[in-house]
């Protein structure tokens, strides 16, 4: 039986160092980004998390934009824009105006978490409350800001329309693979947060895919949490602060 090799991606945080500054974590991002393009990467992904000090992407589309004009051809993407905290249509005009600057290259994956604390959930979110049922909506309506013009819609987002920017579903439990299972989209799984539901995840993502427009068959996408380097000393020492 022949497997295919599965193609590589990064996930990064920008991990601001002991002893080191913000704009230090950010030239070692763009730096990482170099050599993951260099080695062959597909993409190159950021998170969104606020307050949180050891962590500086918090301006996740402003970073993305900064990674993608400092690279030449992997992809850069969010893993994800937290949906929550943000209305579509300010995404869609974020990310439309990156797709615009570097085309086919970026990537706009989407989670239903906050990110965050409560107290800076409600700062970042302001009278909003949330629901299980606007998580969906916001995906659809994201879905319609970005893809094919609409002469008679009330509102558009320039840019983001008709860029067709490649939508991923994020999650760590069941609720976004059967979301991305019924609407055709990628799928991506953080098992560095919730390995126990890996199997089941993926396994009713393909069991309830329906085939799109933009997918036609399932694509799954898994986070794994890796520590590299030079050798086996270092790479043991360098995990050692993750404990």
């Amino acid at each position: 039986m022949h497997f295919k090799t599965p193609r590589l991606s990064m996930l990064d945080l920008v991990a601001v160092r002991e002893g080191g500054t913000v704009r230090q974590a950010l030239d070692i991002a763009v730096q990482t980004a170099q050599k993951a393009e260099a080695l062959g990467f597909a993409r190159y992904w950021l998170a969104e998390h606020h307050n949180m000090p050891g962590i500086a992407s918090s301006a996740t589309a402003v970073l993305i934009g900064h990674i993608a004009g400092k690279t030449e051809r992997i992809r850069v993407g969010s893993g994800g824009i937290m949906l929550p905290n943000h209305a579509p249509l300010v995404v869609a005009e974020a990310f439309g105006t990156l797709a615009e600057l570097y085309p086919g290259r970026i990537d706009l994956g989407l989670g239903r978490a906050p990110g965050t604390d409560g107290p800076t959930m409600r700062a970042l979110r302001r009278d909003r409350v949330e629901t299980e049922e606007d998580f969906p909506r916001d995906v659809a309506e994201l879905q319609r800001l970005l893809g094919p013009a609409d002469p008679h819609a009330r509102i558009s987002a320039t840019p983001g329309s008709d860029t067709h920017i490649p939508i991923w579903l994020l999650g760590s439990s069941l609720f976004s693979a059967q979301l991305a299972a019924i609407k055709g989209l990628p799928y991506a799984f953080a098992s560095h947060f919730a390995p126990r539901f890996l199997h089941q995840a993926i396994a009713l993502y393909r069991q309830l895919f329906r085939p799109s427009a933009t997918l036609a068959k399932p694509y799954v996408m898994v986070g794994v949490p890796v520590v590299a380097a030079p050798t086996d000393e270092e790479a043991q020492f360098l995990a050692s602060s993750t404990e």
